[in-house]
């Protein structure tokens, strides 16, 4: 069996995430090939050092530009800050690498295209971190809509909301700095349903938005993982230069309309993503915290039976159901990084596409410019001018 090493960049939050599917994958998926955990990559030794041996990574390397350049290593992924992901990718491309990178493919719509001619040029295989579309309700919901169970699509509804910095003294952690993650919630969560929107229903034609910051400034941070973060009593405050909350409408290619909201100021939800999807024959529900389920309901149901319908998407039957567990045992978040590795590795493996690509990022990223833009200008902003 063909054997890849790979080399991740980052651990903390996604770089946790991404090592656990990495251990995961050859215990539950049947892959093309054996995936070896070469090394992990970090600035800070002594935290890196410490998430090699937990995280089960055989080495580790403090410099990714040594660690891109390594003979040993196949795939490099990125989990690091956006700030980081075009240097690093385009220097792996270079050097041969095939790249999974987190979303948002970068800081801004200019360097992601770039990334994605890079990734090309060199002839290399590419996919970004959209793993939500890995669910396998979401999955279903995509075979239902291709089926045309929907019938002709109307209306698209979508929200992520968060609410881990409501609090004005929570520390300016690099999500809330722009050069840094280059957008806010717009980008933080927004691309992720930017994402289903397109991958359930197509392509983007017009946006038109408002973006607001609440807390214009907060005290400098001291340490963070993850959504955690702490600062000194006394430590001075930093401005917040991205959007706390974004909201925008929209119009498909295919003539439908869509309602969009991205915010971390929704008290009392946690990681609140949900989508809508509006057909003349039919609609589908999803709400994330509740990721097994999908609410379908079919206009062709006889008269006075209608009604939405609860499919618990854990049997064998439903994607990547099969290698789990017995039916009605439902799988998690982290199960859904597992999934997304399972389709790279083996696109690498057999020479065939990824998906979602770079040009999937690419997209995503010119529909945040958009919708920033929009909001700046206020009117509406088609997706082509772009």
């Amino acid at each position: 069996m063909k054997e890849l090493n790979v080399g991740l960049v980052g651990y903390k939050f996604m770089g946790k995430a991404h090592s656990n599917a990495y251990a995961r994958l050859g215990m539950f998926f049947d892959c093309n090939a054996k995936v070896n955990m070469r090394a992990i990559c970090g600035r800070d030794e002594n935290w890196v050092k410490q998430s090699a041996e937990k995280f089960g990574w055989e080495g580790y390397e403090t410099s990714w530009e040594k660690l891109v350049s390594r003979e040993d290593i196949d795939i490099i992924d990125i989990t690091a800050p956006s700030n980081t992901h075009k240097e690093i990718a385009i220097a792996a491309a270079d050097n041969g690498k095939h790249v999974f990178c987190e979303k948002p493919l970068a800081l801004n719509l200019s360097d992601a295209r770039e990334m994605l001619d890079v990734a090309i040029k060199n002839k290399i295989k590419h996919q970004i971190g959209f793993n939500y579309r890995f669910a396998p309700a979401i999955q279903l919901a995509k075979k239902l809509i291709d089926a045309g169970k929907l019938g002709t699509i109307r209306h698209v509804r979508a929200s992520y909301l968060q609410d881990f910095i409501t609090d004005p003294e929570f520390p300016l952690v690099w999500r809330l700095q722009k050069d840094i993650c280059g957008s806010g919630s717009l980008g933080d969560l927004g691309a992720h349903f930017i994402d289903l929107s397109r991958f359930l229903v197509g392509e983007f034609k017009s946006v038109m938005g408002m973006q607001k910051t609440f807390i214009k400034s907060r005290p400098i941070v001291e340490r963070m993982e993850g959504l955690s973060a702490q600062a000194n009593a006394d430590a001075p405050r930093g401005i917040v230069d991205v959007d706390d909350g974004s909201v925008f409408i929209s119009e498909f290619e295919n003539g439908a309309l869509g309602v969009f909201e991205a915010t971390r100021f929704s008290a009392g939800h946690k990681n609140d993503l949900s989508i809508e999807i509006s057909g003349d024959r039919g609609s589908i529900k999803y709400v994330f915290e509740r990721m097994n389920e999908l609410q379908y309901f079919s206009a062709d149901d006889a008269e006075g039976e209608q009604g939405f319908r609860l499919i618990q998407a854990s049997e064998g039957v439903h994607p990547y159901m099969q290698a789990w567990w017995p039916v009605g045992h439902v799988i998690g978040y982290e199960h859904t990084f597992v999934h997304e590795m399972y389709e790279f590795i083996n696109s690498v493996t057999d020479d065939k596409p990824t998906s979602p690509d770079f040009s999937d990022g690419v997209e995503c990223s010119r529909i945040i410019e958009a919708v920033e833009l929009s909001s700046q200008r206020r009117h509406e902003v088609e997706i082509a001018s772009l």
